[in-house]
């Protein structure tokens, strides 16, 4: 006799599921339209370029705002990657380079949708200010995932959270050195523990090619207790990172031209255009950054430059009342580099002076068969693409600087020290200096 097979329930479901997927494909090869792809009030269909306003409600006491939009989506299928600029309202370059690539991107060349933020934070970009909002006071990048209760800054992160990022396979938070901050570009990097994702987010950092990437290891936060733009991604299972390319809220061709290049080479890297991607093959590894705050109010008159190395117990900077009497010391917590430091006057107790990080080597991954999330799914589409360049880099050596490398893509960015000299000398730009009397290293 022969044996006899029982389909249970859970192989029918299967088999189901099998069968609706054919037919989708089926409809889609037999001409019929793709959803539309919904962002707000807007439905934009394959192929379309669309610019729109999604708008944040009037609050107690505030008249509500906009914020600029524009999604591009591709001819063929592919992932969703959001691009956010303007979080600080004096953070000029990856504006001004979203605004070149809104035109520049052509649907019918792009597999996937690009979504764009150009200014997250209008209120500040027209009123000028550094970090926060005129409006509540408040810093964008520390509200998320945001309150569409609370006062402006909050709703504007709630609107971003639900039509922005929660709307994305993967994000990029395009940052700059504000209107008080010179500083070296470099990307924040996350690792999280999770080698599969880990393995995502590393080949966003290395596509968008700086030449210095920090190693960010704070633990995931709930996602209903984010704060920060890119840690809301993560949070969702969204591989992201953050990219600072400008200072001192200049907008010169060349640091616009560093966060339009790191975007082209990261759709490249997922295979949403065509082209070769171009890693830098000289990357800087940073990790345990720290933000050194000023001990007192007045005057900061710093003594170091962004990109330079510096020693444990090194004065960066000094800070004197408004007569011009020096009043306290900011002094390095470690040995490492300075990544960006503040270099206009004004300084309140506990606002930023400088931050720093320790070198770091290179982090070698190898891939895992774990579970791979549906966020992460167009890794493999971009990884052949990508993969070739990261393992020559990382068989290399990669995280050791080349001068003449670097000096040829940024001719005028001051170049950081190789970093083997760093770790073996402990070299510092500035000799350490005493701590003056009843102050302690900054916390």
């Amino acid at each position: 006799m022969a044996n006899v097979h029982t389909t249970s329930i859970p192989e029918i479901d299967t088999v189901r599921q099998v069968l609706a997927a054919i037919a989708l494909v089926l409809c889609i090869g037999a001409g019929h339209a793709a959803p539309p792809f919904v962002v707000g009030d807007e439905s934009i269909a394959v192929g379309e370029r669309r610019s729109f306003f999604l708008s944040v409600p009037a609050g107690e006491g505030d008249e509500g705002t906009t914020i600029p939009v524009t999604v591009i989506r591709g001819d063929a299928p592919g992932p969703v990657l959001a691009l956010i600029a303007g979080t600080h309202g004096y953070e000029y370059p990856p504006i001004t380079a979203l605004q070149n690539l809104r035109t520049a991107l052509d649907p019918k060349a792009l597999r996937g949708t690009v979504l764009m933020v150009h200014v997250a934070n209008v209120p500040a970009f027209l009123g000028r200010t550094v970090y926060v909002s005129p409006v509540d006071g408040k810093n964008l990048n520390r509200v998320y995932p945001g309150d569409l209760a609370g006062t402006l800054s909050d709703r504007i992160a709630a609107i971003i959270t639900a039509e922005v990022i929660e709307r994305a396979d993967y994000l990029i938070d395009l940052h700059a050195g504000d209107g008080n901050e010179a500083l070296r570009p470099y990307v924040y990097m996350p690792e999280t523990g999770d080698a599969d994702f880990d393995h995502a987010a590393r080949g966003l950092a290395l596509a968008f090619g700086l030449d210095t990437i920090v190693i960010d290891r704070a633990p995931v936060a709930a996602p209903d207790a984010t704060v920060l733009t890119d840690m809301t991604a993560i949070s969702r299972g969204i591989p992201a990172i953050t990219t600072e390319t400008g200072l001192l809220g200049g907008n010169e061709l060349q640091l616009v031209q560093l966060a339009e290049r790191g975007v082209r080479n990261v759709l490249r890297h997922l295979d949403m255009l065509d082209g070769d991607v171009e890693p830098n093959d000289a990357v800087v590894w940073l990790e345990d950054f720290s933000v050194v705050r000023s001990p007192a109010t007045g005057v900061f008159r710093p003594l170091v430059e962004e990109g330079w190395v510096v020693a444990e117990g090194a004065r960066l900077g000094t800070v004197h009342d408004l007569f011009g009497v020096r009043v306290a010391e900011v002094i390095a917590p470690f040995t490492g580099v300075v990544n960006y430091v503040v270099a206009t006057p004004p300084i309140s107790e506990g606002e930023p002076t400088a931050m720093i990080s320790r070198l770091a080597d290179a982090p070698w991954w190898r891939g895992s068969s774990a579970r791979r999330s549906r966020r992460v799914r167009f890794m493999s589409a971009g990884a052949g693409r990508l993969g070739a360049s990261v393992q020559r880099m990382l068989a290399s050596g990669a995280g050791r600087p080349s001068r003449s490398r670097r000096a040829e893509q940024h001719p005028p960015q001051p170049l950081l020290q190789h970093a083997a000299l760093a770790r073996t000398t402990r070299c510092s730009v500035v000799p350490p200096r005493p701590v003056l009397p009843g102050m302690g290293k900054d916390r």
